[in-house]
């Protein structure tokens, strides 16, 4: 906090935006794990209000972003934006970006549908769901998703290239909305490589990436983007909304993770961080 003078710590919660989204794809494994539902089942059988274009929609093409329903980013830039307004602004398109399952293309809007996915089988908001899903098993005590009127303390406070203030201002969940601290990533990372959260076998298909169309691999699993590079296999995500970066970076094979928080994200370039690390690794 610039005004305040007050410095980051490592118990500092940053906003990681678009991170969220293997939060998200974990929580619908668990569902999947518990049999309440099916990764092939169409996204309708539990979102009965999407349009009638998406009705052939399914988890899995939602998970792994070759779904076609239209990112509302960049297209709905209202502040205190919920789920349920992305919901109606789909209602009001015209169909499907592509033919379900034939592309990759990013799209926020599909991992909102994921969270209310999950509010519908659980009973629960989202929030509720991960805290006692994913937070408190792990004990990963400064982590929360962000609702309307929810407090956090000492979080940190993003800021642009000129250090003024530019904070978070949407209320969607599932494609983001969570402030976290390195260390409950961190703890994330080795809870999935010890199968903490699900059984071997889900989260390989956690890293598994659709066959397109054009026949070729896409390289996004569910909620992981996937590279494969000199024998290994990188799971990766990056974040980013107004004033905050978030970089998760984890090779799969030998247990190398890196990982980057910051709130002045224009100016912090965290792609060339990454590398540098990289670098230093080898």
């Amino acid at each position: 906090d610039l005004d305040q003078k007050v410095e980051l710590t490592k118990e500092t919660p940053f906003y990681i935006a678009s991170l969220s989204k293997p939060f998200t794809a974990i929580a619908i494994f668990q569902l999947a794990e518990k049999r309440l539902l099916s990764l092939d089942d169409d996204a309708v059988k539990f979102v009965d209000d999407l349009p009638s274009y998406a009705h052939h929609i399914t988890i899995k093409q939602l998970l792994n972003h070759t779904s076609g329903i239209r990112d509302y980013e960049n297209r709905l830039t209202k502040k205190g934006l919920t789920n349920n307004e992305v919901i109606h602004w789909l209602q009001n398109q015209d169909g499907l970006d592509f033919k379900s399952g034939t592309k990759f293309k990013y799209s926020n809007s599909g991992y909102i549908i994921l969270s209310l996915i999950i509010e519908k089988i659980s009973g629960m908001s989202y929030a509720q769901f991960l805290k006692k899903n994913i937070f408190d098993p792990l004990q990963m005590h400064h982590i929360t998703v962000y609702e309307s009127n929810t407090v956090i303390p000492d979080k940190a406070i993003g800021y642009n290239r000129d250090k003024k203030v530019d904070d978070y201002s949407i209320l969607t969940t599932g494609d983001g909305g969570i402030y976290a601290t390195a260390e409950d990533l961190y703890k994330l990372d080795k809870a999935l490589r010890t199968n903490q959260l699900l059984s071997e076998k889900s989260t390989k298909l956690l890293y598994q990436t659709p066959i397109l169309e054009d026949g070729t691999h896409s390289e996004y699993g569910s909620g992981w983007f996937i590279e494969k590079s000199e024998g290994s296999m990188i799971a990766q995500h990056t974040g980013g909304l107004a004033g905050f970066r978030s970089l998760f970076w984890r090779d799969l094979k030998n247990g190398n993770t890196i990982i980057a928080l910051t709130n002045q994200g224009d100016v912090f370039p965290v792609f060339d961080f990454l590398n540098d690390i990289k670098k230093t690794l080898k």
